[in-house]
């Protein structure tokens, strides 16, 4: 039952995000090339409804669906890892014309090309599971 809850979240994900023409290549690129703000809201509102998401979560003792308890640990201080990794992640994101959620959302609008990113982005997710342990974090 509880993946069957994790499918028709992501499913209703995955509409709201080709409706709001978030998998946009053309949106995409138009953000990229500071042309419009459609992008940037989607984004700014993502983030501030996060933030209030984590807030209640924090204050209201809100439990996962498998019952066990909630844990948000804190991160450690440091910005080499956000320049990075924002570098790697943007770089990738121009390159391919696709964040992670929206990868999947053009597969299932049948554009069958984006398949060659998706592997390439669970490929990378090994490779750096591999070599973390040596990476500075």
């Amino acid at each position: 039952m509880r993946y069957i809850t994790y499918l028709v979240i992501g499913v209703f994900f995955g509409i709201i995000m080709y409706k709001s023409e978030a998998a946009s290549w053309f949106r995409i690129y138009e953000m990229f090339q500071f042309g419009s703000f459609h992008m940037y809201g989607i984004i700014g509102s993502a983030l501030v409804i996060g933030m209030i998401g984590v807030q209640i979560l924090k204050r209201a003792s809100i439990k996962p669906l498998d019952g066990s308890e909630m844990s948000l640990n804190p991160k450690d201080k440091g910005w080499k890892r956000y320049l990075f990794g924002g570098i790697l992640f943007g770089l990738g994101w121009a390159l391919t014309g696709a964040c992670p959620g929206p990868m999947y959302v053009l597969a299932g609008s049948g554009y069958f090309s984006i398949l060659i990113v998706i592997v390439g982005a669970i490929v990378g997710t090994f490779l750096y599971g591999l070599i973390k342990d040596k990476l500075p974090h």
